[in-house]
């Protein structure tokens, strides 16, 4: 009887506590998958779009060359169509440099697109984010959960200012690579060494390093704007779109008609270069 457990006695148990980060860590999935399209899937489709139009100009230059047979210069053919191996070692170390500025220059051309999309989805995404939630009362059931107004703004703001860009940033990189492997084949069959022609010059470690490197920057720079659409999404009652883009352009014009950037002499134009 002595070693009986006397259960009736025991204090019941406390519920577990859900330390916070592990809260934001919850709403920073639900943010992801309730967006995966704009997050995920568009930049995805912005470089499948931007890899098949570079097959079809490489494949129309392919027709090209062998319709013609050859490449016609300053009224010279080359023998057996197009040598890019006999062609670039006859190239002076300027033109090379040329070469290199070029090849640079449309390798970060292939990693822009889905960062073109991120700025349209992170737009759309800031004006619904508090927006939406409003006007299908969704809200309501967010609220009846054991989780702060200010976790779910946090969240919604890492996703538009961290998230996304960093999933953008990671496709753009691998389209920069299936790019240089598309050109890489052409330059193949024409006779030439992929990795001197374009995986050296073409500085895809230096471009993938700066858009890394960026992703801060644009935090701290994107920080405002972000702000200010969270803020009409969360404030207007209706057309979030409208007042977020009309109040910035309507003060615009009376800081202009009233050259009140005189006071800090400044022209009217820093405004709207600066802020609108």
């Amino acid at each position: 009887m002595n070693a009986a457990i006397d259960t009736a006695d025991r204090a019941p148990a406390r519920p577990a506590v859900t330390h916070s980060t592990h809260k934001l860590k919850l709403l920073l999935k639900r943010e992801f998958w309730e967006h995966k399209g704009g997050f995920f899937w568009a930049p995805i489709w912005a470089s499948a779009i931007s890899l098949l139009f570079t097959l079809m100009a490489l494949g129309m230059a392919e027709y090209v060359l062998r319709s013609h047979n050859g490449l016609h210069i300053n009224g010279k053919t080359t023998i057996n169509g197009l040598d890019l191996g006999a062609l670039t070692s006859q190239m002076s170390p300027e033109d090379m440099a040329h070469l290199s500025q070029g090849i640079t220059m449309s390798t970060a051309t292939a990693m822009f697109w889905p960062l073109l999309v991120l700025g349209f989805v992170v737009f759309f995404y800031c004006l619904g984010s508090l927006f939406d939630e409003r006007k299908d009362r969704s809200v309501l059931f967010w609220k009846s959960l054991p989780v702060s107004d200010r976790d779910t703004v946090l969240s919604k703001l890492a996703s538009a200012l961290l998230i996304a860009p960093a999933i953008a940033t990671a496709i753009g990189i691998l389209c920069m690579v299936a790019y240089l492997l598309l050109l890489s084949v052409f330059v193949l069959i024409h006779g030439a060494n992929p990795f001197t022609l374009l995986w050296s010059p073409g500085n895809l470690l230096a471009n993938a390093g700066v858009a890394i490197a960026a992703l801060p920057i644009y935090a701290l720079w994107a920080l405002p704007s972000v702000g200010w659409l969270m803020l009409c999404s969360a404030w207007a009652k209706s057309k979030p779109f409208l007042w977020a883009i009309m109040i910035p352009v309507f003060a615009g014009v009376l800081v202009s008609w009233f050259d009140l950037m005189s006071v800090f002499n400044l022209g009217s134009s820093w405004i709207w270069k600066n802020v609108v």
